[in-house]
Formats: C-alpha cells, sequence, structure tokens
C-alpha cells in the first residue's frame, strides 16, 4: 500500500532538521537569486523605455550599469544558493545511507530470508542518490522555481492588471494535469525502483557464484534471465516517461498557448498607445519566467514524485521491525563466568516454515568445560541449534540459558562475545590476512594475530603469499583455498579467546597433514571451554565427552560412541554406513578425506 505523500515526507524532513543553519543560508541565497533575476527585468523596462524609445544615452548607460551589477549580484547568489543546496543533498544521502545500514545490520537474521541483499543493496545504493539528486538539485529548482512564479505573477499585476487576467485562468488548467499525472509518476517510480533492484540482485548473486555458472555452463540461460529483467525494467520505466512526458507536454502547450494570447492583447494596447513598449517588454518577460517557472515545477514535481516512491523504500528498511533485541533493563553475567548451556524443553519454527518445527521439545545440559558432538542427518536441527545458542532467532517455546540466565534476557552484543564460531565453509571479507583473523577482536595486537595463525597452523601458508599478512584475499577469500580459509577462521576463533566454541565440522575442508595440525590446535583451544561441534563424520567425536543424537528436530539419545553404538539405532546405522564405504570394520572410522583411522571406543 503507497503511503500518503505527506507522511514520506514529514519522515524526509527528520534528516534535514539537524542542519537548519545550512538550510538558512540556502534559503536565504535562494530567495535573494529570485528577487534578483525579477529585479533584472525592470532594468530591461527602463533600457528599452528611456534608452532605445526615448534615445537618452545617459539614462541607457545607467540602467546598462545598474544591469551589469545586478548580474554579479545574481552570480554571488547562485554559487552560494548552488553550493549549500548541493552540500544539503550530499550530507543528508550520507546520512540516509548510514541511518538504513546501521539499522540493516542489526536486524535478525530471519528478515534476509524473506529479503534478497541485492534488492537491498540497490535501495542504500540507487535509492539513496536519487535522494541525492532531488535534495541537492530538484528540491532547489522547485522551490526557486515557486518563487519566481509567485514573484513573477506579483509583477504582472503591477505591471498590467488586465493581462494578468489571462495568467489566472490558465492556473487551474495546468495544475490539474500536474496533480493527475503525478500520482501516476510517482507509482510507476516505484515500480521501476524495484525492477532496477531485481537486475541488481540478480548480477550480484551471478558473479558471486560464477564458477558454478561456468562449471554447469548456465551462462546462456543467465543472460537470457538477465535480459528479461533489464527488459522488464526498460518497459516499466518507459511508462514513467511516456507519463513524465505527457504532464510536461500538456503543460508547456497551455503555458505558451496562454502566453502567446497575452502577447496579441498587450501588442494592440501598445498599438493602441494604452501601454508602452517597454512596459509590454517587461510584462512578456516576467510572463516568460512564469510560465518557464511553472513548465519547470511540472518536471520536477514529476522528480519528487519518483524521490517518494524511493524514499518509501527506504523508510521501510528503516522502519523493518528487529526481532532479536536487548531487553530494556539486560541482565549481566556473572564476573566468573562458566558457559554452563541449559536447554529446556526449547522448540522452533523458522519464518519461513512456521508450520515444521526445527527444534521440537529439545532438553540438553553443557556443563562449564565440557565438550558436546550433535550428530544425525541433515535437517535434523543442528546447525539450528547453533543459531539459538548465539541467539540469531527466539524459540517460540521452551528457553535456552546461559548460566542461569535465559539468554534473552541478555543483551545480545555481551552473550555473542563471548562466543567464537567456526563453520564448515568459512566466511572471508574482502580486504587482508589482517583485517580476516583480527574480525574475531579488531584492537588486537599485530603480535596477538601472528599468534593465534601460529596456533591455528596458519602462518605457514599466509607467509608464503605474494604479501604475506598483508595480501588481498579477493571477495570473499577467492584467493584461497578451502582449507586455508578454514584455518583462517580458526585463528579468528582463538584470537577471540572465547568461553564457547561452536565448531560446525571445523576440519573437513583440511589434508590430512593440515587436519592433523589443527586437531592438535583444536584441542588445546577447546580445553576448559564449553564446545558444541556439529559432527558430520564421526571421526570428529573422538576427543569430545559426549555425543547428542539430533533426527527430525528432536533430541533422541545422548552418551557416548560405545553406548550409543548399542542404544541407538539411530547412530548405529550412521556410523556403520560410515565404516561401510570407508572398508573398515566396525568400530574404526576412516576419514574420507584424510585416509586417517582413528578406532573409537
Amino acid at each position: 500500500m503507497q503511503a500518503p505523500t505527506a507522511t514520506i515526507l514529514r519522515k524526509s524532513l527528520a534528516f534535514l532538521a539537524p542542519y537548519k543553519t545550512q538550510i538558512l543560508i540556502a534559503s536565504v541565497a535562494l530567495v535573494f537569486t529570485a528577487g534578483i533575476t525579477l529585479g533584472l527585468v525592470q532594468y530591461v523596462r527602463v533600457i528599452v523605455d528611456e534608452g532605445f524609445v526615448a534615445g537618452d544615452a545617459a539614462s541607457l548607460n545607467s540602467a546598462i550599469l545598474g544591469f551589469v551589477i545586478v548580474a554579479v549580484l545574481q552570480a554571488v547568489g547562485t554559487f552560494a544558493r548552488f553550493y549549500w543546496v548541493s552540500w544539503l543533498g550530499e550530507r543528508v544521502t550520507a546520512d540516509i545511507r548510514k541511518s538504513v545500514y546501521a539499522h540493516i545490520i542489526e536486524l535478525h537474521p530471519g528478515y534476509f530470508e524473506e529479503n534478497l541483499s541485492g534488492e537491498i543493496q540497490s535501495r542504500i545504493t540507487t535509492d539513496t542518490t536519487l535522494i541525492q539528486s532531488v535534495v541537492g538539485s530538484s528540491a532547489s529548482i522547485a522551490l526557486r522555481n515557486l518563487l519566481m512564479m509567485v514573484g513573477g505573477t506579483i509583477f504582472l499585476f503591477i505591471t498590467n492588471p488586465k493581462l494578468t487576467s489571462v495568467v489566472l485562468v490558465c492556473i487551474p488548467l495546468v495544475i490539474g494535469p500536474i496533480l493527475y499525472f503525478g500520482r501516476k509518476v510517482r507509482k510507476l517510480s516505484r515500480s521501476s525502483q524495484d525492477e532496477i533492484a531485481n537486475v541488481g540482485a540478480y548480477v550480484g548473486e551471478s558473479i558471486q557464484q560464477i564458477k558454478t555458472v561456468q562449471a554447469y555452463n548456465h551462462q546462456g540461460h543467465d543472460e537470457r534471465q538477465f535480459f528479461r529483467h533489464v527488459e522488464t525494467a526498460f518497459k516499466v520505466a518507459l511508462s514513467r516517461i511516456l507519463m513524465r512526458s505527457i504532464l510536461i507536454t500538456i503543460v508547456m502547450t497551455l503555458v505558451f498557448g496562454a502566453l502567446a494570447v497575452m502577447i496579441w492583447v498587450g501588442g494592440q494596447d501598445v498599438i493602441n498607445g494604452s501601454m508602452s513598449a517597454g512596459e509590454l517588454t517587461a510584462f512578456v518577460a516576467y510572463a516568460v519566467i512564469v510560465a518557464t517557472a511553472v513548465g519547470a515545477i511540472s518536471q520536477v514535481i514529476s522528480e519528487l514524485q519518483r524521490a517518494a516512491g524511493a524514499m518509501e523504500r527506504l523508510m521501510e528498511l528503516l522502519e523493518a521491525e528487529n526481532l532479536i533485541t536487548a531487553p530494556a533493563t539486560p541482565r549481566q553475567l556473572n564476573s566468573e563466568f562458566k558457559g554452563l548451556l541449559q536447554l529446556t524443553e526449547l522448540t522452533f519454527c523458522y519464518p519461513s516454515r512456521p508450520d515444521t518445527p526445527a527444534l521440537n521439545g529439545v532438553s540438553l545440559t553443557v556443563h562449564p568445560g565440557e565438550s558436546l558432538a550433535l550428530v544425525g542427518p541433515s535437517g535434523a536441527g543442528k546447525s539450528t541449534l547453533f543459531d539459538l545458542v548465539l541467539r540469531f532467532y527466539d524459540p517460540q517455546t521452551g528457553s535456552l540459558s546461559l548460566d542461569g540466565i535465559d539468554v534473552r534476557e541478555l543483551d545480545p552484543k555481551l552473550l555473542r562475545s563471548h562466543i567464537a564460531i567456526v563453520s564448515q565453509q568459512p566466511t572471508m571479507f574482502t580486504g587482508n590476512v589482517w583485517e580476516n583473523i583480527r574480525y574475531g577482536r579488531p584492537d588486537a595486537s599485530d603480535d596477538e594475530v601472528r599468534a593465534a595463525a601460529d596456533a591455528a597452523f596458519a602462518s605457514e601458508f599466509i607467509e608464503q603469499l605474494p604479501q604475506g599478512y598483508d595480501s588481498y584475499l579477493g571477495e570473499s577469500g577467492i584467493r584461497l583455498s578451502g582449507g586455508q580459509k578454514q584455518r583462517i577462521a580458526i585463528a579468528r576463533a582463538i584470537l577471540k579467546d572465547p568461553e564457547i566454541l561452536l565448531l560446525d565440522e571445523a576440519t573437513s575442508a583440511l589434508d590430512a597433514e593440515s587436519e592433523r595440525k589443527v586437531q592438535l590446535a583444536l584441542v588445546k583451544l577447546m580445553k576448559n571451554r564449553t564446545s558444541l561441534i556439529i559432527a558430520h563424520r564421526l571421526a570428529t567425536v573422538k576427543n569430545v565427552n559426549r555425543i547428542a543424537v539430533l533426527e527430525a528436530g528432536h533430541l533422541i539419545a545422548e552418551g557416548t560412541h560405545t553406548e550409543l553404538m548399542q542404544d541407538c539405532e539411530l547412530y548405529a546405522n550412521l556410523a556403520n554406513l560410515q565404516f561401510k564405504e570407508s572398508g573398515v570394520e566396525t568400530g574404526v572410522e576412516t576419514s574420507v578425506e584424510t585416509g586417517v583411522s582413528v578406532k573409537i571406543q
């Protein structure tokens, strides 16, 4: 549903409010230049009547000198107007971008299940650029021309009231089309911005996954899909342009038609001697100013309507509700934080699948310093449990507590400051090695970063990179292998030095030698820390205290490997399947990736 323009305008003004001084300077310059422009016409009248018609050289010289002085003042005023109005446009755009990004970056992950990242990027970049154009240019043009229209009309009355009546007759004929077509332009502008966002989203996704696109020879299909998005955006933009063109054509035809009538009537008065040539010249000049101002306003209104559509999209982002927030009075963890995790009858459904519980009535306790492996088939709820520990989501029923305090009573930032996560496919950010490892603790020294890299057995390959720790890793770390990314992610977690570790098969992408080294690092890192490990390969469970088996969101068994082999059919089947595929006897697991055999007691 389209929000009223007045509502959008009121919300937009909030970004201008802090800059009252700059607005005042720009407004004074605006009024000054408009007044000077109108005053120039009076010099034109004097030049015509006293210089050209009367043949008075002295009067002509004085009028020309005054004209030049006024023109210089006009130039100075224009400079001030352009500079401060442009400054406001850039400043407000920067503030809007910062506000939108600051809000978006805090939103709960569930929001991004339903909103494309590419579209959000388009709103923050393309839509704000449109706002900048309007605030820094179009709004100034609209206000200046409004002043010119009002001032010009007043001078028309002063010069010749009879001719001015023609202007009054034409005003309703001009305003009507502006209002009618303006609404259509805004609606089409909103659609146009949406389609542009779709184009941006498609480009971002295909480029980000370029290896997959080319590996499957999908370029032709992607080109056709992209062309379809582009053509749709073109057609919507064409409809908007058509509406604007019709509006401008109607307005300009009416305005200059009225101008022709005025010139004809005024010409008759000059011939009859009831009006001087200078007065007619001044009247025509004012009429042209008014007509041009009306035409400019009709164009700018289209731009303002387009900006209203863009601002509406930005306001939707700013007003998006964050479902994960800190309570009004958050509780604090004890000074001697232990890391006791307790899940009590925990039930959770993702927002996109409200009728399918990802976790259903799960009760589980992880004691301080204990390591717990989560085992189960895909979709069992292992990763969901990580999301809830990090409080990316809140459960529908039940609770999850940390040292006896429900995580919903804690500030999420405080909660997450005690947790580090290493994913199966670790995230790398555009930047160098320093920045990626320091993501765990931005204030860490160079020596601390190097120590973390050493502990993760990453320093050897880092030092072999072209610029060592200063090496640029590319988008999403595209210049690194999977194993190298994983070791940097582990170094990031080591640097953070958390009380709670979440490891999602953190060694799955490593070769045999690297896995052995990183396993040693992880054993050292996990010591005296509460650790949750998602185990896709059962070799991972050899160093854990306890195993929890999940199936379809239910916790079906807990215990050691030996206990679960006897008491849990699902676990026994998973283990036997892995062992059979590895070609070894039951009780011994050989990692398909590493070839390392481990006897599991």
